[in-house]
């Protein structure tokens, strides 16, 4: 089967396109501009897409048997304040532009539509809370609201034939270059001062092994549902840590962050569909790539 994956070249989308590859889905590439020859690991199609809300894409859903919105318009680096000094645009892109393709891909035929969401849907809870679906949201930043309001315009989409689901992902690491802990490496082995943070973490292929679960799942099961995608606990000593003792680096750490002052996000509703992710075992395997070959 044939699936769109939109913002498949990103530093999320790349996990998802490369877990749907291995599983042996044929992947359409949507985007502005085809992906470089060998990005990745296997061939893949590609259709022109934007998120410009006053472009009809539906020609790009014409082989889509499921289509996976991952793109994201933002300034490089930043999600949370990724609009800038332009929220106007921010929000016509992220916001009309993704309701805009929703709707394109149920009036081509598309037979699943899975959102990459963000926790930052909950916005702020007191430490400590645990984050579960269902729970009111009172997100507090523009990228919040733009991902809640997409989340519940897909929802409204859902009906028979069209089944519809939302990712909320917590921080996404992994192993593929650019990296999001090259720079932080790369401060620690140059002796730069570093603060002490903490925050949850999922790794990318887990990520992709979720939107695989949403397009395989019985469809009764995750239409019109939001499913919160987290894994381990991490602090920057925790990362740093294993650098120091793979680089033999003499460096002071940054002091372990507060861990019991985090909102995780509880994960028991994607667990029952059968997403079991890979835990600190994977963390570990993870980072040491990541030391070795810095």
């Amino acid at each position: 089967m044939k699936v769109l994956v939109s913002g498949g070249t990103g530093r999320v989308g790349r996990y998802i396109v490369e877990e749907l590859l291995a599983a042996g889905y044929t992947v359409i590439i949507g985007g502005r501009h085809a992906p470089l020859p060998r990005f990745f690991s296997r061939p893949v199609e590609f259709a022109p897409l934007s998120l410009d809300p006053t472009h009809d894409h539906i020609e790009a859903f014409d082989d889509a048997y499921f289509f996976v919105h991952a793109a994201f318009h933002h300034l490089p680096g930043k999600y949370r304040g990724g609009e800038g000094d332009d929220p106007e645009t921010f929000k016509r892109l992220n916001l009309d532009g993704s309701v805009r393709l929703f709707e394109a891909a149920k009036r081509a035929g598309t037979r699943r539509c899975i959102f990459i969401s963000s926790r930052a849907a909950y916005g702020e809870h007191a430490p400590g809370t645990t984050l579960m679906e269902g729970m009111p949201e009172k997100p507090e930043t523009l990228y919040g609201h733009v991902k809640l309001d997409a989340e519940r315009s897909l929802a409204h989409l859902a009906a028979p034939g069209f089944a519809t689901a939302s990712l909320r992902l917590t921080g996404v690491y992994g192993d593929l270059r650019p990296n999001k802990w090259d720079k932080l490496i790369e401060d620690y082995l140059a002796g730069r001062h570093l603060p002490s943070r903490a925050g949850t973490e999922v790794h990318g292929r887990d990520v992709g092994g979720a939107v695989r679960l949403m397009l395989e799942a019985d469809a009764n099961r995750i239409c019109g549902e939001t499913f919160n995608v987290s894994d381990v606990t991490l602090d920057t000593w925790d990362i740093l840590e294993h650098i120091r003792w793979e680089r033999d680096c003499l460096n002071r750490l940054p002091l372990p962050a507060d861990k019991s002052q985090l909102t995780p996000m509880d994960t028991a509703k994607i667990r029952a569909l059968g997403w079991s992710p890979g835990g600190m075992p994977l963390f570990n395997e993870t980072i040491h790539t990541l030391a070795t070959r810095t």
